[in-house]
């Protein structure tokens, strides 16, 4: 489900939007089949997500391991981060999640 963003998300989306990372174009609250991706860009297939505290629930834990092995199976390059490291480094983290997409081979940049 759609909801509001978090101080760490909003953050992240204003480094990411408009093509700051890479020249790539970032989507937020993206829908990829039966998921919403925090941040996705398509031309990379990299999905950025910020992670609160519930996420380090055993649950939470789990169904975020099946939800990135499902879109990695899709071709996806899913790259986490949490809300404390956003807010501390957020343009590291925003540099990070393209540095990893390309140390995977994806991009010709």
């Amino acid at each position: 489900m759609r909801r509001g963003a978090t101080d760490a998300e909003a953050l992240l989306w204003r480094l990411v939007r408009n093509r700051q990372v890479c020249g790539a174009k970032f989507r937020r609250q993206h829908q990829f089949g039966p998921y919403i991706i925090d941040f996705y860009c398509a031309e990379l297939r990299l999905a950025l997500e910020v992670d609160g505290g519930h996420h380090f629930e055993p649950d939470e834990s789990a169904y975020d391991a099946l939800r990135s092995d499902e879109l990695a199976a899709a071709g996806v390059l899913v790259v986490r981060f949490t809300n404390v490291e956003v807010l501390a480094e957020s343009e590291a983290v925003a540099g990070g999640g393209a540095a990893r997409h390309y140390r995977r081979g994806g991009a010709d940049y």
